[in-house]
């Protein structure tokens, strides 16, 4: 039926003069028509044309064409207009099946429950344990603050003065005393080793609280004689009770004593003929140098075991007291165990920064103007030295424990959730799904918090973000 319109719509002979001139109609529809007007009305204005004009619309054929080419204009326009609707059609099923897919209109919650519940991306337990609250601050291994050795001071009563204005170790009337021999930097002194030695005399080293102060003689008393004996008993001399009574059996010892030193045997002791120290001393630096006559300076010491020194905060100062336990981590990130066996008084470099680069001037105004804040010293033992491996001298971390809560439920702090309004939740795993279940908080720690709340105990598993 449709072939057979097409072909009486078409001229004989091919000749399409008609088609042409309805085409042009249109083109020169009216200007003042919209295209939706244009598109509306195009089937009346050929209507009309053709009637106006038989011979032109039926292409010689007279009015038979007149009836019949409207309705064929008319089947062709309805083809399109049946595929929009087709297609329209189509849209809208593809549109209600993905809305129901989504339940976006809150379609059968049963069906959309069992078909994909939701979970979190990462589940974690509560778990009981115990919570550190820890505080970590910079530190430095090494072997403590250096003290210096200076060489005696002159002493008036027995023995002479030398020229350089020292009392010659062995209190005799040389007229110099020349330092001949000085301990490489590194090296430990023990009881007896020399610390120095002077006109190729030693000068050795004693244990002892406090320095020699005087010359020790037969008749003598006090602590200092009770020192010097417990000493001379330590490096194998005997014949003499150790009191605090310098009696000519100490006399004797001291003899042997000197003899040993390659000494003149005088059976007296002055302070330029030991140097005390509270224990074994590591040298640190040389501070004079061989030929160098005996004065001021002669070398600076440390302690032998290597130690943590930390300028603590004075904020932190309620963290520290003598044995508390700390945690030092190496440059190589090992880590060794340390105790608190040192505090000192707290200080301020502002005093020390005040004159620098100025020649030492100073403005008068406060010390604490522009200075930093006030830190405390503090010293810490390694438990076992060994652990600090060939470290002699580095940057360390220490960890000072805080505060410590135990027996309480934690979950890692990423499980939190923030509630509208305040406060904080968890997301709980069910047999059913999640729900959110209200926490209250306690101590934060090595990224967990403790908390508690109504339906929440040991086990139970909680969503945790990736």
């Amino acid at each position: 039926m449709t072939s057979h319109d097409e072909s009486e719509a078409r001229p004989p002979g091919g000749d399409t003069s008609g088609a042409l001139e309805r085409l042009a109609s249109r083109e020169m529809a009216s200007p003042q028509a919209g295209a939706v007007a244009t598109a509306n009305d195009d089937a009346p204005s050929l209507a009309t044309r053709e009637e106006q004009d038989p011979a032109t619309a039926d292409g010689g054929r007279g009015g038979h064409a007149t009836a019949e080419a409207p309705a064929a204009g008319s089947h062709r326009r309805r083809r399109p207009l049946r595929m929009s609707l087709i297609l329209l059609a189509a849209i809208a099923v593809a549109a209600a099946a993905g809305v129901a897919a989504t339940g976006a209109l809150g379609g059968d919650s049963g069906d959309s429950g069992s078909a994909a519940p939701t979970a979190p991306p990462a589940t974690a337990k509560v778990q009981r344990t115990t919570l550190t609250d820890t505080q970590t601050v910079d530190g430095n291994l090494g072997y403590g603050s250096a003290t210096t050795v200076q060489a005696p001071a002159a002493q008036s009563g027995t023995g002479s003065a030398t020229g350089s204005g020292q009392q010659a170790p062995d209190g005799g009337s040389d007229t110099a005393s020349i330092v001949t021999w000085l301990p490489d930097e590194g090296r430990v002194i023990e009881r007896g080793d020399a610390v120095y030695r002077v006109n190729e005399q030693k000068v050795p080293l004693l244990y002892g609280s406090f320095p020699l102060y005087r010359t020790l003689q037969t008749g003598t008393e006090g602590a200092d004689v009770a020192m010097l004996e417990k000493n001379l008993r330590a490096l194998g001399y005997d014949g003499f009770t150790i009191d605090d009574e310098y009696t000519s059996d100490t006399a004797d010892a001291v003899r042997e004593w000197q003899d040993d030193l390659g000494r003149e045997e005088t059976g007296t002791v002055s302070p330029a003929d030991a140097v005390m120290a509270t224990g074994a001393r590591r040298v640190a630096t040389q501070e004079t140098v061989p030929g160098a006559s005996l004065s001021g300076a002669v070398l600076s010491w440390t302690d032998t075991e290597r130690i943590i020194s930390v300028d603590l905060d004075v904020a932190y100062e309620d963290l520290v007291e003598e044995g508390t336990g700390a945690t030092v981590t190496l440059p190589d990130d090992s880590t060794v165990q340390a105790e608190v066996t040192d505090i000192g008084t707290p200080t301020s470099t502002s005093a020390d920064d005040s004159g620098a680069g100025d020649g030492g001037s100073s403005s008068g105004g406060s010390g604490d103007s522009g200075g930093e804040d006030p830190t405390l010293p503090v010293e810490l033992t390694v438990k076992d030295p060994k652990s600090l491996g060939r470290y002699q001298a580095a940057a360390v971390k220490v960890t000072l424990k805080a505060d410590s809560r135990k027996d309480v439920l934690a979950v890692p702090v990423d499980a939190l959730m923030a509630r509208q309004g305040g406060g904080y939740a968890l997301e709980v795993v069910t047999e059913t799904g999640t729900e959110l279940r209200p926490v209250e908080l306690g101590m934060f720690a090595d990224g967990m918090v403790e908390v508690s709340g109504t339906g929440i105990e040991e086990g139970t598993v909680v969503g945790v973000p990736k």
